[in-house]
């Protein structure tokens, strides 16, 4: 797979446009990727993933965290299914195959890699770090997958004015620190500037926003590299899907490279 961003050693933000992006095949009939990050030795991935209708992911078992989220049809496995608007959380362990009954969009994170049984001879590619090996459900008592109803969750004042958060999922009991949350801006909210401590990734659901003065609008992804800073100004409003590995670490707005303050809740840590 053929990513369109491919971090470096510099503290940067890149903007991607997914409208422009190219479905890529896999070697699964029916599944096909845009990847942003591609990762396939750590079983890394960002971007989006696209089931055609009466298509299957085979069985698999997960063995980092994953989350999507459906933003086209929906998919079922024996829990039950996920539906349109819906994120779902996979955690390590979680063993299922995936079905989409009619043509499905995922926007899609992957943390670690994911296991397919020896007797499945061709890896589907639909998940970066794919491997063969012994497939067994280390916690049948517990669902595959936990949907979350994203825009039914509780709205937060992330203490930005103009800013509201609702988490999706925290991470926690995964060892994990990280943040997986919806932000919403008001339309001429301006952000201050802070740093990431860590990779911090952006899909843009709705509206656009300035980052570091470029536009990003629907469907584009932002990733920004530890250490990079970021400027966000939402002049029309936007609603933000956001991926953080890391606080945010809040600047001196008289200088970029200035003392850090501690101004308020931006990401949920």
């Amino acid at each position: 797979m053929k990513p369109a961003c491919v971090p470096g050693n510099r503290s940067e933000v890149h903007l991607i446009d997914a409208q422009l992006l190219q479905w890529q095949d896999t070697p699964e009939p029916g599944l096909r990727l845009k990847p942003v990050r591609y990762d396939d030795q750590r079983g890394h991935f960002l971007g989006l993933v696209k089931f055609a209708a009466m298509t299957r992911s085979g069985l698999h078992q997960h063995r980092g965290v994953a989350t999507s989220f459906v933003i086209d049809g929906g998919l079922s496995d024996y829990h039950g299914p996920i539906g349109l608007h819906q994120a779902g959380i996979n955690l390590r362990g979680a063993t299922h195959d995936a079905m989409a009954f009619a043509n499905t969009v995922l926007v899609s994170k992957l943390e670690g890699p994911v296991l397919y049984p020896p007797e499945r001879e061709r890896l589907s590619g639909l998940h970066a770090g794919s491997k063969h090996g012994e497939v067994r459900n280390p916690a049948p008592e517990m669902p595959p997958d936990f949907n979350v109803d994203v825009d039914r969750l509780t709205w937060f004042q992330t203490g930005v004015a103009g800013i509201r958060r609702q988490t999706i999922f925290d991470y926690a009991g995964t060892g994990s620190a990280h943040r997986f949350v919806q932000l919403s801006m008001k339309p001429g909210t301006v952000c201050p500037p802070w740093r990431a401590a860590a990779l911090t990734e952006f899909w843009v659901r709705g509206g656009s926003v300035l980052v570091n003065g470029q536009l990003a609008r629907a469907n584009f992804f932002m990733v920004a590299e530890a250490g990079a800073q970021v400027h966000l100004h939402a002049p029309d409003g936007a609603l933000l899907l956001v991926w953080a590995e890391g606080a945010e670490q809040w600047l001196d707005e008289a200088s970029s490279s200035g003392p850090l303050t501690v101004k308020s809740s931006l990401l949920g840590f």
